[in-house]
């Protein structure tokens, strides 16, 4: 089959980098997690090297210098009430203390141990007891490395563990920016500066998701794909195991129900599962069973230095279809309309620190909004919360950080590299997931400026060749007949903020010009399109009559031109809506911004404005017109337990 065929590079381009599967406990695995207060100190010195010239990685971080407690996760510039460190650009030093447990160290055991850090901003180098480990570029993906023989050395020994981390962006960073001196010695201090970025949110910084030990043997699955089919009423599972430690060993696989019971077994690193009328993953308000999952366990027994060890991993299974037409998005088969929102990783006092009692009360909001996805905007979400779309069902759009590429130096060959880089880390993360549908490369990039059509061309079709079963997009601002990079991607994303950034106040002509904008796109590019942005900055309480811009009643309005619209184009070529913004969020400091962006349907603090109520209306109706839906009571159970996540 063709498809096969195409899963063959897709496999191979993964491969070749290794694995990155996400730490989970077995039989033979441990996971231990470092979360909690960590030291930290920022280097204030002028060039900001104090603490390579120093060398602080080699002792105690509090014996160089002043050390403060600092939660991990969590990002540094919410947690004390320094302004300086707020808007610190440079690096700043992480040190904790850890104990591994001493049965991890026996030589019997040849027990590998990982430590893996979830995402910390943007660049990172590692030291393992005054050692450097690892480095790595980007703040949204996860970095791993083995750190066994740095602790075998000293077995029952505390370990210390030294992060350096640097928030500075570059134009060749992903995402870029600049770093812009003040030399008027009259106006500003000696050697002062400023980062400029042109995104719309503040550029947290810090170690902002789960830092973890976890342990594997010597002889070790290292990597799993999967992907599914359908062929009349059978399931297909292709699946490919990369195996490190030994090339002696064998494989066996075991695919479950989300029961436990067995459908399917196979044998070998590579080969296909069936399964007979396999109950598909659909999104949420699609059926009664959304988010089904399966799961696929995995066990190794390799030989060793003449022993026999095993290994065992369970991978989540998603049996479900994408397709996509000139005027359709096909998910197993039948059209699918995104009706859902935009996010930000954005907390109060975590920045962009992950929060578990706020990403269950997000997923609770969305599921009383009766929203059926979301876009990962701007940058990959936490592997947690991937897991939860993945078990509720709710369709993900996937974006890496490629957010405020507005000069041409952003699209240099640095940057492209660097891009492709971090495609394969965000494919090679989430490639198994059901709930991700669609990959998008980037948000409003200057996408009519010349150099954009080869970069994105580039972009796209290296993702293409990583994974072949996912549609490509990006999100565009431009004009329809200047944007470079449209005739490459797979659907049309927009934003347009009509009556707010433009005709500001004119709420008449919202309807006219939404119908020409995809009007016109449509007849240039023939592609589905999403209307991927739109909305306008409320702040809650601010109540007129007429509406008029910031209050309550603005934003419904704006709303309710645009649904009108889209309630004609949605029978022909559109095929989703996500507001800008599921809730209001931090940025940097400006004229145009009171405390952050308040296009929030939802503010900060997670309390709906009416937009909210709008909204959910709406979301019910449109999930109503396929299937005989209520929106939920409140008290309601909202969502299916996360402990089927656990299952084996």
């Amino acid at each position: 089959m063709a498809w096969k065929l195409l899963l063959s590079f897709f496999w191979l381009g993964l491969c070749r980098a290794g694995g990155l599967l996400s730490p989970k406990e077995s039989p033979s695995r441990e996971v231990k997690d470092l979360g909690g207060l960590w030291g930290f100190r920022a280097d204030w010195s002028e060039q900001r090297d104090a603490g390579f010239a120093g060398r602080w990685y080699l002792q105690p971080l509090r014996q160089s210098g002043p050390v403060m407690d600092m939660p991990v996760p969590a990002s540094f510039n919410e947690i004390t009430q320094d302004p300086n460190l707020r808007r610190f650009v440079g690096w700043v030093w992480y040190e904790k203390e850890v104990l591994p447990p001493i049965r991890w160290l026996q030589t019997e055991t040849r027990t590998r141990v990982v430590l893996r850090i979830g995402s910390a901003h943007y660049y990172s180098i590692v030291w393992v007891n005054g050692v450097q480990v690892t480095e790595h570029e980007g703040g949204h993906l996860p970095f791993e490395v083995e750190i066994s023989h740095l602790l075998a050395d000293a077995p029952g020994e505390p370990c210390r563990i030294t992060i350096a981390i640097n928030n500075t962006l570059t134009p060749n960073t992903l995402p870029p920016g600049t770093i812009q001196y003040m030399p008027d010695e009259s106006l500003y201090p000696k050697g002062y500066f400023v980062q400029n970025t042109h995104f719309d949110f503040f550029n947290y910084a810090g170690i902002h998701r789960p830092v973890l030990l976890y342990t594997t043997p010597s002889a070790y699955i290292d990597d799993i794909t999967v992907t599914t089919d359908l062929i009349g009423n059978i399931g297909l599972l292709q699946y490919l195991v990369s195996i490190q430690g030994s090339p002696r060993y064998s494989v066996s696989l075991t695919l479950h129900d989300g029961d436990g019971k067995v459908v399917a077994t196979g044998n070998g690193s590579a080969g296909e599962l069936k399964v007979p009328n396999p109950i598909l993953w659909w999104p949420y308000l699609m059926h009664e069973r959304p988010g089904y999952l399966y799961y696929l366990k995995v066990v190794l027994s390799a030989e060793v230095d003449g022993t026999i060890s095993e290994d065992s991993y369970t991978q989540t299974v998603g049996f479900r279809t994408i397709r996509v037409t000139s005027n359709q998005f096909l998910i197993n088969g039948k059209p699918f309309y995104f009706h859902g929102v935009n996010k930000h990783e954005d907390a109060d006092i975590r920045g962009k620190g992950l929060d578990w009692p706020l990403v269950v009360k997000d997923f609770n909001l969305l599921r009383w909004l009766g929203a059926n996805s979301f876009r990962t905007s701007h940058y990959p979400y936490a592997e947690e919360i991937m897991d939860l779309c993945d078990a509720y069902g709710i369709v993900v759009i996937d974006e890496c950080p490629a957010v405020g590429m507005k000069d041409s130096a952003n699209f240099g060959n640095k940057s492209l590299q660097r891009h492709l880089a971090v495609m394969e880390e965000l494919i090679r993360r989430d490639k198994n997931r059901p709930s991700v549908v669609m990959w998008s490369v980037a948000n409003e990039p200057a996408s009519e400026l010349a150099p954009a059509g080869q970069y994105f061309k580039t972009v796209i079709a290296h993702t293409k060749s990583l994974d072949p079963t996912r549609p490509v997009t990006y999100v565009s601002n431009a004009k329809y007949n200047r944007d470079q990079g449209a005739p490459y991607v797979d659907v049309i994303c927009v934003n347009s903020y009509l009556s707010w950034y433009h005709d500001p106040g004119h709420l008449e002509v919202i309807q006219l010009q939404l119908n020409s904008q995809f009007d016109n796109w449509y007849k240039t590019h023939q592609k589905p399109i999403i209307q991927s942005e739109y909305g306008a900055d409320t702040i809650a309480g601010l109540h007129t009559d007429p509406p008029l811009m910031f209050s309550e009643e603005y934003q419904s309005a704006v709303l309710k031109e645009y649904h009108a619209v889209l309630d004609q184009k949605r029978k022909e070529y559109v095929i989703g809506e996500l507001i800008w913004n599921f809730a209001d969020f931090m940025t940097n400091q400006g004229t145009t911004r009171v405390l952050g962006n308040k296009k929030g349907i939802f503010t900060r603090q997670r309390q709906p404005k009416s937009a909210a109520f709008l909204l959910k209306e709406r979301y019910w109706k449109l999930a109503n017109e396929s299937l005989c839906l209520t929106p939920p009571k409140y008290d309601d159970v909202c969502l299916p337990s996360a402990q089927q996540l656990k299952r084996s």
